[in-house]
């Protein structure tokens, strides 16, 4: 087990962007999509100047078609009209399906690469996180930004354009009525910020929220988190925890859905206000004596008008709706950030021939290196493990022992020192030859939710079905699998929980046989098994063992007496090594250890 002196590990939390430089990264998603980001600038622009041409076609039916009884010019700029909508209701369509097309393949790639990033993180990273916030940061934050992520561009393109548009040809049509029209656009854009502000704070705690809420959900409702309520008596308390989260949610999504609500509603207000105004401004001025407004040229002006404000609330909201998303760019962009300490050298080394000597050459590690205060959990190890030799590490809990299994598969690196493969440190192997030369057996045994043979293929995806078998008669766990109604096609279940703490060992360890690497780290392989079960898998253990290296962690000490070295840790030091038979002779911390396993009592002088 780990040192029990292990700190809480936490990333280094990266500096919040400005949001000017953060909107600049989330453009930056965009550039792999540019030409059909550009497709769609296109077919906006064209939609955007093609509507435009229907309050011009309207002004004419009303000031000259209909007036002069000109019926085949009625009938020509009725077509325009309905050729109008046709082609803008199928530039719409066309925009909507490519700009939707590239936004969610934005969000595949933003999924893929957090997913990436926390496959590349150490493992402390996952000790220390809850699981349903890793989740959420991948569902909730991202599945949050669809719709930002989805119509943002091309609300930004149609709209711009739609403004530009209609401005120019409001100004044709008379400028006055144009200039009333644009005094009240200042005050819209401050209301509109006001509210996006006040939207990003509360989304940033909403995703929060959420987050916690999926932690609850991931821990309390899996088959680990449902036996233990139970047995405990606490699923009333755990409905009860879960409504109190579910009632600080209620309470966020009301007060993220009125953020502005009243602000934002009185744009809404002066948009139905403006056209009267316009109509009472015209009849004013042709009353006063001013100069006349043609009916059709009102009648066009007040649908410019009104397709102008449109979209200008449009952007308003894509406004707001793009700072309330850039807290939840923010959250996955923590996760992008985080720093990866573990990392494949520029020129890696390839082994193509493992043979698999380990060497620990002076050792050290400790959980934190800033924190020089807390004692290392491994210091000074130096160990030899020829190839095809057997190593076996014993000590009280807290000692080290799995942490100096781990650094094998650089689960971990080291803080000083280094651990070798064939003489390789193996911070300079690629990963794939680590992953080749490696196998592990852990004493916490993980299977999928999917069939026993899908799970021993997880170690080798070709394998053939023979060879699936073979290794399940290797770790003894044939004929138990060959009983099961569906045989090797069986569901493990939730966390393989179908099958007893001994089975799951030895499915583990058939999967390790049929990854078949040359140096095997045994983990307390057999700490699950009763004392007959042990026997038969510990025998499938020495003969995958034969002509490989193996180091051994245990706490039964029946599993290790006749490895080649037994080394005991204490304190993160190596205090004893030797055989077996010359550390019992010694009758120092070794032979307490065994006098403590009551089944090689009678080892013992």
């Amino acid at each position: 087990m780990p040192a029990a002196t292990e700190p809480t590990w936490t990333p280094p939390p990266p500096e919040p962007d400005r949001p000017s430089a953060q909107i600049r990264r989330i453009l930056r998603l965009f550039r792999p999509y540019r030409a059909r980001l550009g497709l769609v600038g296109l077919l906006v622009a064209a939609s955007s100047l093609v509507s435009v041409a229907s309050p011009f076609l309207l002004r004419e039916i009303l000031d000259t078609a209909i007036p002069q009884g000109r019926t085949g010019l009625l009938s020509l700029l009725a077509l325009g009209m309905i050729l109008t909508a046709v082609v803008t209701s199928v530039f719409n369509v066309l925009q909507t399906l490519i700009s939707t097309t590239v936004g969610q393949r934005v969000m595949h790639d933003l999924r893929t690469a957090v997913y990436a990033r926390l496959q590349e993180m150490p493992l402390a990273f996952f000790t220390r996180t809850r699981t349903g916030e890793v989740q959420s940061r991948i569902a909730n934050d991202i599945g949050g930004m669809q719709a930002t992520v989805t119509s943002t561009a091309t609300s930004l393109v149609s709209n711009l354009t739609s403004v530009t548009a209609t401005v120019v040809a409001m100004l044709a049509l008379d400028w006055r009525l144009t200039v009333v029209s644009l005094l009240l656009l200042p005050l819209f854009v401050w209301i509109s910020r006001r509210v996006g502000r006040e939207r990003k704070r509360i989304a940033a705690e909403r995703q929060g929220q959420l987050a916690s809420m999926a932690a609850t959900v991931t821990e309390s409702l899996s088959v680990s988190g449902i036996l233990l309520g139970r047995t405990m008596g606490r699923a009333d308390s755990l409905t009860r925890s879960f409504a109190t989260e579910s009632e600080r949610l209620v309470d966020l999504e009301v007060r993220s859905s009125m953020a502005g609500r009243w602000r934002l509603s009185t744009i809404g207000m002066v948009m139905s206000i403006m056209p009267a105004l316009l109509y009472w401004a015209a009849g004013l001025a042709l009353q006063t004596g001013g100069p006349a407004i043609s009916i059709g040229t009102l009648v066009a002006f007040v649908s410019l008008q009104q397709g102008l404000f449109r979209p200008t609330v449009s952007l308003l909201s894509t406004g707001v709706d793009i700072q309330s998303s850039l807290a939840l760019f923010q959250r996955v962009f923590e996760y992008l950030d985080l720093p990866v300490d573990i990392t494949e050298p520029a020129e890696p080394v390839r082994l193509e021939k493992i043979k698999g000597e380990v060497r620990f050459e002076r050792v050290d590690f400790r959980y934190d290196e800033r924190d020089e205060r807390v004692a290392p959990t491994l210091h000074a190890i130096d160990l030899t493990v020829p190839a095809g030799g057997s190593l076996a590490v014993v000590g009280p809990t807290g000692s080290g022992k799995t942490t100096l299994g781990h650094l094998v598969p650089r689960l971990y690196d080291v803080t000083a020192g280094r651990v070798t493969i064939d003489g390789v440190d193996v911070r300079d192997l690629d990963f794939d030859s680590l992953a080749r030369a490696v196998g592990v057996v852990s004493q916490e045994t993980y299977l999928f939710h999917a069939s026993v043979a899908d799970n021993l293929r997880f170690a080798r995806p070709d394998a053939t079905e023979e060879e699936i078998v073979a290794a399940a008669r290797a770790a003894q766990i044939h004929d138990h699998i060959a009983g099961l109604p569906d045989g090797y096609d069986t569901l493990v279940g939730e966390r393989g929980h179908r099958f007893s703490g001994g089975e799951k060992q030895r499915l583990a360890i058939a999967r390790t046989i049929l990854r078949d690497p040359p140096v095997l780290i045994l983990d307390e392989a057999t700490s699950a098994l009763d004392t007959h079960t042990e026997q038969a898998v510990q025998q499938a253990i020495d003969a995958l063992s034969a002509g490989r290296t193996t180091i051994t962690i245990a706490h039964r000490l029946s599993t290790i007496r006749d490895a080649d070295e037994i080394v005991v840790l204490d304190g993160g030091r190596i205090v004893e090594r030797g055989r077996h038979a010359t550390l019992l002779e010694r009758d120092g911390r070794y032979a307490a250890l065994v006098r403590g396993d009551a089944r090689l009592a009678p080892v013992l002088p």
